[in-house]
């Protein structure tokens, strides 16, 4: 991979992982774009840990709301709104962190056929961001969250382990269809990716040092990282912006056309 490509790649992450219309679709057409082989271990490697650059970004962006998480949860289980919300985050990250242990082999497989994996996939997006406004209530704020809730969208994170998928686009969907307002949804979306996202990135990293060279990755990996973490903050700081004035129906109809191109030219 040279640098240039980790560049383009890593500013398409940071561009699309908050945005709902599936990064992970993104990368896949990208590499395909740059005649990256989508089977290649050191591609799919790098997409997964080119996400920590956009963890960075969520870190910094809420880092309030971080900080103050991380302080509650030492708290008194549920005793104080703080720590009530940093265990409903821990308690929707359980179901994606089961399933992605369990079907990753699976899932690296999805891998081989990038152009019709994302294109299936991102019209899966376009329909569940469609039911989400159109179902939606968007009456509940955060603070009315109960644990079957937090529960929930953590089942609805479950779709983003495959390749293609989004992950803010099925978390956001999956609190809006529970009657959350759309800035709330974001908010306890981008939360509950954090744990999900680091535990990622540490399992790849595992399979890079198993690689015959893995320091042949380190250079690509900073500049996408680098790239990430920039575009990303950007990117949820307008996502927000959006949100509060406007619904997903611009992101569902976009999704539902990059399937469609995808399928002609794939």
């Amino acid at each position: 991979m040279t640098l240039l490509s980790a560049l383009v790649l890593g500013i398409v992450q940071g561009l699309t992982e908050f945005i709902p219309v599936s990064s992970t679709a993104h990368l896949l057409v990208g590499g395909h774009l740059l005649g990256l082989p989508p089977g290649d271990a050191g591609v799919q490697a790098f997409t997964v840990l080119v996400q920590l650059g956009t963890l960075v970004s969520l870190f910094v962006y809420f880092r309030a709301d971080v900080t103050a998480l991380v302080r509650a949860f030492f708290a008194r289980p549920f005793s104080t709104a703080a720590n009530t919300l940093a265990w409903f985050v821990i308690l929707g990250t359980v179901p994606a962190l089961v399933a992605g242990a369990l079907l990753k082999p699976f899932v690296k497989g999805l891998f081989s056929t990038p152009l019709l994996g994302a294109a299936i996939r991102l019209f899966f997006a376009a329909g569940l961001l469609t039911l989400a406004e159109y179902l939606g209530r968007r009456t509940r704020k955060l603070d009315s969250m109960k644990w079957r809730d937090a529960l929930a969208v953590g089942l609805f994170q479950v779709l983003a382990i495959f390749p293609g998928s989004s992950r803010s686009g099925a978390t956001i969907s999956g609190g809006m269809l529970l009657g959350f307002e759309r800035p709330s949804a974001a908010r306890f979306a981008f939360l509950l990716s954090v744990p999900v996202m680091l535990a990622a990135g540490v399992w790849e990293a595992g399979d890079i040092l198993a690689m015959p060279e893995p320091g042949a990755l380190l250079l690509p990996l900073a500049v996408g990282f680098v790239a990430a973490a920039i575009s990303g903050w950007l990117a949820i700081g307008w996502l927000i912006s959006y949100l509060n004035r406007r619904s997903l129906y611009v992101f569902a109809v976009y999704c539902a056309v990059g399937g469609v191109v995808l399928l002609l030219v794939g």
